[in-house]
C-alpha cells in the first residue's frame, strides 16, 4: 500500500506558470509530446501512433495518481489552458523516500526557463509534502539542456558505468 496521498490534486503556481492535473482535454498536447521527433530524441520510448495512445496515456496517469503511485502535472502558461510541457515525479520508494522527476516540454517553449520554474516548485512539493529524501533524474548524456537544468538546482551526477545509455542524477532533501 502506497501511503502517498494526491486527492486532492495539488495544483500550484509559479510566477508565469500553473502546474495541475491532466484532462481529458489535453490529448492533443500529450499526444504531441508522446510523437515529437525533438522531444522523443532523449526518451527512452516507442512514439504514439494515435490519439487514441495519449487518451489511454492520460487515464493511465489519472489512476496512477488516485492510487498514490506517481503525481504527474500538467504546465501550462498563466490563464492558458493549453499544455506546453509536463512534469512528474514517479517512481516512487515508500521505503526509500525516494522518487524520479521526469519532464518534457515543447520545443518552442524551451530556453526560456519554464522547466527551471516547474522543477523548482515540484522538488519543494516532494521535499516539503511528501518527505521524500532524495529525488533523482535519468537522462540521456546527449540531453545536454536537462543536464543543465539538474546542476542548476544541485543535482549531483552519479556514475553508471553499468549503463552508457543513461546519465543518472540525484538531489538529497535540502530541508533536512
Amino acid at each position: 500500500m502506497n501511503q502517498f496521498n494526491f486527492l486532492p490534486f495539488p495544483k500550484s503556481k509559479t510566477e508565469r506558470l500553473e502546474l495541475r492535473a491532466l484532462r481529458d482535454e489535453d490529448e492533443n498536447e500529450i499526444f504531441f509530446f508522446r510523437s515529437d521527433p525533438a522531444i522523443l530524441e532523449f526518451l527512452d520510448m516507442h512514439p504514439a501512433i494515435s490519439i487514441e495512445e495519449a487518451r489511454a496515456f492520460i487515464k493511465k496517469i489519472e489512476k496512477a495518481v488516485l492510487t498514490g503511485e506517481s503525481i504527474y502535472w500538467g504546465i501550462q502558461l498563466k490563464n492558458k489552458p493549453k499544455l506546453i510541457g509536463t512534469i512528474c515525479l514517479w517512481n516512487i520508494s515508500t521505503e526509500n523516500y525516494s522518487a524520479e522527476v521526469g519532464y518534457v516540454l515543447h520545443p518552442d517553449y524551451q530556453g526560456m526557463g519554464y522547466m527551471q520554474e516547474a522543477l523548482n516548485c515540484v522538488l519543494e512539493y516532494g521535499f516539503k509534502i511528501m518527505n521524500l529524501k532524495s529525488i533523482e533524474a535519468e537522462l540521456s548524456p546527449n540531453n545536454l539542456r536537462s543536464a543543465r537544468i539538474l546542476e542548476r538546482n544541485n543535482f549531483i551526477k552519479i556514475n553508471t558505468l553499468q549503463n552508457i545509455e543513461t546519465v543518472v542524477y540525484t538531489l538529497n532533501n535540502p530541508f533536512h
